[in-house]
């Protein structure tokens, strides 16, 4: 059945393409549609170019805000450790005042 359809089918179009006026007018649209097609495929190449660079610059944004995220809450670490010494080392100096005040300037056998 398959066969008998493609065979008639062939025959059909062999007969419509050797007729010149059939040719005159299926050629031109035939040019149109080949045309139309490839303009729709240079468009769609063209559009999925665009959206790929914006891809990539979202892309490459989104890894520069990491970048500095991740730097910045290093140098976070960094302070608090810094921070944290800094502060033993002025809470030591405050007790060395603290015991150098207390202490008499003057020795206790001066005054005699």
């Amino acid at each position: 059945m398959k066969i008998g359809f493609v065979k008639s089918l062939k025959t059909k179009l062999q007969g419509a393409i050797g007729n010149s006026r059939i040719r005159k007018i299926a050629f031109p649209f035939l040019g149109i549609g080949l045309f139309l097609q490839i303009y729709f495929l240079r468009e769609l190449l063209a559009a999925e170019l665009i959206f790929g660079l914006a891809f990539a610059v979202l892309l490459s944004l989104g890894g520069i805000f990491y970048v500095v995220g991740a730097i910045g809450e290093r140098c976070l670490d960094w302070a608090d450790v810094a921070l944290r010494a800094i502060g033993r080392s002025a809470r030591r100096g405050y007790v060395a005042i603290e015991e150098v005040s207390k202490k008499s300037l003057r020795h206790p056998e001066s005054a005699r």
